[in-house]
């Protein structure tokens, strides 16, 4: 039997998004022909794939157009390419839906990803947007066959409301089989890497600085709260401690990370797709074997439960943040490679696209 052809789509420019480019490059490994569709919403950037990739033209002004405008076009492009010897791969619920009517209407495979609860994120909160994305998401979820996603306490939610049991595929990197010599930095370098949004903890930690000697903390990322957390920094004088690195390429950003003393996941309880994530940013740290300041959220009192990976905050309060860096720093790096190296042998890419493999496998034989 022929491979099958995949038709990923999402709502993303796609520059940055890791996990789409692990799966892509997975299914292309192994023998499916990828085709992946995005759109230029936030940018154009040059980018080089080994299987064909395309951004649909947004005119939208807003983002709430922008959904509209996208899910009406891609339904039309999957319908000019799919076919008989097509799976259709959806990712999150704002692409789900021209998906899941085309897979309808042509009685082909849809698999769909979700890398978060996406109606219940702190963006949607309380928003009559937030209405649509339940009823679309309550009257689609329940007749999907195929549906996988990113946290272990993700499929618990789903199964709960809808009875489905979604496989889950942590969006862990690859293996970095590496060996350096931990840098000695003067100041101590504490990263937080990921978009920069409301509830991720970032305007605590930039407080967290005045309670902290000798330390430099960077966010690399770009996202809505950047302005007012750059104004945050310039506010409270703490220029020469706090520096904005911008959005960075995934290589460019994995170089930034072998270089911290402390990564960081602090993520506030925004509503329940944030309670129950698993962020990128842990694996990715995991993977560098940098320890983390954590938040004591369910996935990450998970890892720590299983591996000594770095601290957990009390609170959000300024002074405990400040104290959960002090103890990794006090320990220092070095004192967490054992740990980290357990945690990056079973937290890895490579136990995660088995699992991302025999999804297909099955939609293939359906």
């Amino acid at each position: 039997m022929a491979q099958k052809k995949i038709l990923t789509s999402a709502f993303s420019n796609l520059y940055t998004d890791q996990r789409i480019e692990k799966v892509c490059k997975t299914l292309h490994e192994n023998g499916y022909k990828v085709e992946l569709i995005g759109n230029n919403w936030g940018g154009e950037e040059a980018m080089t794939r080994p299987y064909p990739f395309s951004r649909i033209h947004l005119v939208s002004k807003t983002l709430k157009t922008a959904y509209f405008e996208f899910n009406w076009k891609l339904y039309w492009e999957l319908y000019k390419k799919a076919d008989q010897n097509t799976i259709l791969h959806a990712n999150d619920l704002d692409a789900l839906l021209p998906n899941y009517l085309l897979a309808k209407k042509l009685n082909i495979p849809l698999i769909f990803d979700s890398h978060e609860i996406f109606s219940e994120m702190p963006a949607v909160q309380g928003k009559m947007s937030q209405k649509l994305w339940r009823y679309l998401q309550n009257k689609i979820v329940p007749n999907l066959e195929f549906m996988i996603t990113a946290s272990g306490s993700y499929t618990k939610w789903f199964h709960n409301k809808y009875g489905i049991e979604p496989v889950v595929v942590q969006n862990a990197p690859r293996k970095i089989d590496f060996s350096i010599d931990i840098p000695s930095n003067n100041p101590k370098i504490i990263l937080y890497q990921g978009a920069i949004n409301p509830f991720r903890g970032i305007d605590k930690a930039i407080l967290a600085m005045h309670h902290l000697e000798n330390v430099i903390f960077k966010i690399a990322g770009d996202g809505p709260m950047k302005k007012e957390y750059e104004d945050l920094v310039l506010k409270e004088n703490l220029r020469d401690k706090v520096q904005f690195l911008g959005k960075l390429l995934p290589d460019d950003l994995r170089k930034i990370t072998l270089t911290a003393d402390v990564g960081m996941s602090i993520e506030e309880n925004g509503g329940e797709s944030y309670e129950f994530s698993l962020p990128n940013k842990v694996l990715d740290c995991i993977q560098a074997k940098v320890p983390l300041i954590l938040s004591p959220l369910p996935e990450m009192l998970n890892i720590k439960n299983q591996f000594n990976v770095g601290e957990i905050i009390e609170n959000h309060e300024p002074k405990n943040i400040a104290a959960a860096i002090h103890l990794v720093l006090d320990k220092g790096r070095i004192n967490y490679q054992s740990e980290l190296q357990k945690a990056s042998e079973v937290l890895c890419w490579e136990n995660e696209e088995t699992k991302l493999l025999g999804v297909f496998e099955k939609a293939s034989k359906r």
